[in-house]
């Protein structure tokens, strides 16, 4: 691959990068020639890949300084960060300690992320983060307090880097995918009466597919977006502007 998405030489970091969204990315950025190594919240995420994509691949809790820490100290480079790792937990967030443990894996776990790979992006010159917002980051969601605030949370930790960032010629941006049909959403996708409406209000009139995230967040991390930072990007199929 040759121009601004041949990724040949460069190093990645890919959290929750063993499902859904965080796997295309993962996929993604290996077709592009970069070398990548993704993480999973669990053992069975890695069991679950094949031979060859499971010997780039870890087990990390992003709420773990320690072991945040420990996998830095092996890096021995790294010129992008993809932070994807998240969970969500419908009708059970307005629990104050079930919101709390969203938050912190959504929200905490990418700030701990950013923080521990500061030093190695700026050592690259040419640092790049994408992170994973939402349309929730606009939205609120009724049954999804907890969620909603750390993607809302998201899209202002991603203006506050680029900004705090931007001497070490690091850039941060976001994404903010829609109803991605990831096993997220699968409840919903199973839902006919759910699904329909989220069809009925998306202007593309479909599903978006993991694959859907992929080009703009190599896009991101590209020379083609050299003067882009701060930048909350949405993918969702034009839900956000009816």
């Amino acid at each position: 691959m040759t121009g601004p998405f041949d990724f040949s030489g460069k190093s990645v970091l890919v959290t929750g990068g063993t499902s859904g969204i965080g796997a295309a990315v993962t996929a993604a950025f290996r077709d592009a020639g970069a070398t990548v190594m993704a993480t999973g919240a669990f053992q069975q995420e890695l069991d679950a890949l094949p031979p060859a994509a499971a010997q780039q691949a870890r087990v990390l809790d992003v709420r773990d300084p320690a072991a945040i820490a420990e996998m830095f100290a092996e890096l021995p480079a790294l010129d992008i960060l993809v932070n994807c790792a998240g969970i969500i937990r419908r009708g059970e967030e307005h629990d104050p300690e079930v919101f709390a443990q969203v938050v912190d894996i959504n929200l905490n776990g990418t700030m701990r992320m950013c923080s521990a790979a500061r030093f190695l992006l700026a050592a690259s010159g040419q640092g790049a983060i994408v992170n994973l917002a939402s349309m929730l980051s606009i939205f609120g969601g009724g049954l999804v307090p907890g969620y909603s605030a750390s993607k809302g949370g998201i899209a202002q930790l991603t203006k506050s880097l680029a900004i705090a960032y931007a001497p070490d010629r690091i850039r941060v941006n976001a994404v903010a995918p829609g109803w991605i049909a990831t096993p997220l959403t699968r409840a919903l996708r199973q839902d006919d009466a759910r699904s329909q409406a989220i069809l009925a209000r998306t202007p593309l009139g479909r599903w978006g597919q993991p694959e859907d995230i992929t080009g703009p967040a190599l896009f991101l991390c590209s020379p083609a977006a050299s003067f882009i930072t701060g930048t909350i990007l949405n993918i969702d199929g034009g839900y956000s502007i009816v």
